[in-house]
């Protein structure tokens, strides 16, 4: 009977979104750079803060698990898929608009797109993102960086909805942003929109740098096959990357999950890699630098679904 109520309820929340931006059994894979994972019972793609606090209540009332990702970049799903609603903020929340040396843009907006237009309004500061996979969204959750860019030198303050429906304003100091991390891992909200300050600049000197930061992504990182980025943070001391080629592990596959050979710091999918084979090789590539360096690798994706 639980079962029953349930469907009931989802079929009165299918109704309120078109078909386009509610899908039942929708394919992971579909929705991660990684081109991984099982299917989520239903997945949704609210287009503003009304939608998102309606879907967590809706979770809440009836007990649904949620599930929030942005563009899957940073993500590895579980082969038996996610249980209850995902809800992605992804390219139906992209809005954009400039003050002066302020930035206001929502949450889904991919880092890629926004880096052109504040190159086009010849704002400084925000050069080290262009290339990063994902949304503006994500990239706060994680603290994105690149090149001695993090995105918490450049966040004003952002809006996040909570786990129980209300609209937060965080500034700098709150967001308590470090190491690719943030409250937001800890607590769960939701970002929905933020504030960037940047500084007026040369516009071609502008462009001269993203390019440069661009080329060098392309000389040194796996863009021909899907991934999911780094896969390892930065150990104190080290790097991931220079850890694992030391161990002598480029190249090496567990199923169709491939320690890159340009780049041993990522993970490729070599074409119908499973989670499972990527999980493995991690372990494996952990095991190999724990016993050669004694070094503990800590994973960098977010990991979900049904184990």
């Amino acid at each position: 009977m639980r079962f029953l109520n349930k469907a009931r309820c989802l079929t009165k929340l299918e109704e309120q979104f078109p078909a386009e931006r509610f899908r039942r059994n929708e394919p992971m894979s579909q929705h991660t750079s990684f081109q991984i994972g099982g299917k989520a019972d239903v997945l949704i793609m609210p287009i503003s803060k009304q939608e998102i606090i309606h879907i967590i209540r809706f979770c809440n009332e009836n007990k649904i698990p949620l599930t929030v990702i942005g563009k899957g970049s940073n993500l590895l799903v579980m082969d038996a898929g996610i249980e209850g609603i995902v809800m992605k903020i992804g390219s139906c929340m992209k809005a954009i608009h400039f003050s002066d040396e302020y930035v206001y843009a929502e949450a889904g907006i991919s880092l890629n797109c926004l880096a052109k237009k504040i190159q086009e309004m010849s704002l400084v500061g925000f050069e080290f993102a262009s290339g990063i996979p994902g949304t503006l969204g994500g990239a706060l959750t994680m603290n994105a960086g690149a090149y001695g860019g993090e995105m918490k030198n450049i966040l004003s303050e952002c809006t996040t909805v909570s786990l129980d429906g209300k609209i937060n304003t965080l500034d700098h100091q709150d967001m308590k942003m470090g190491y690719r991390s943030s409250r937001i891992q800890a607590t769960g909200e939701i970002i929905v929109e933020a504030v960037l300050k940047l500084q007026k600049g040369d516009r071609e000197e502008i462009k001269n740098i993203t390019n440069d930061y661009w080329q060098r992504r392309l000389t040194k990182q796996p863009y021909d096959l899907p991934s999911a980025g780094s896969v390892f943070k930065r150990p104190e001391g080290f790097f991931a990357g220079k850890l694992i080629e030391d161990c002598g592990l480029k190249g090496c596959t567990v199923g169709k999950a491939k320690v890159s050979e340009l780049h041993a710091g990522f993970i490729v999918n070599m074409g119908g890699a499973t989670a499972s084979d990527v999980l493995s090789l991690m372990e494996m590539i952990k095991n190999k630098v724990r016993e050669k360096y004694e070094v503990e690798l800590e994973s960098e994706l977010r990991i979900i679904g049904r184990s």
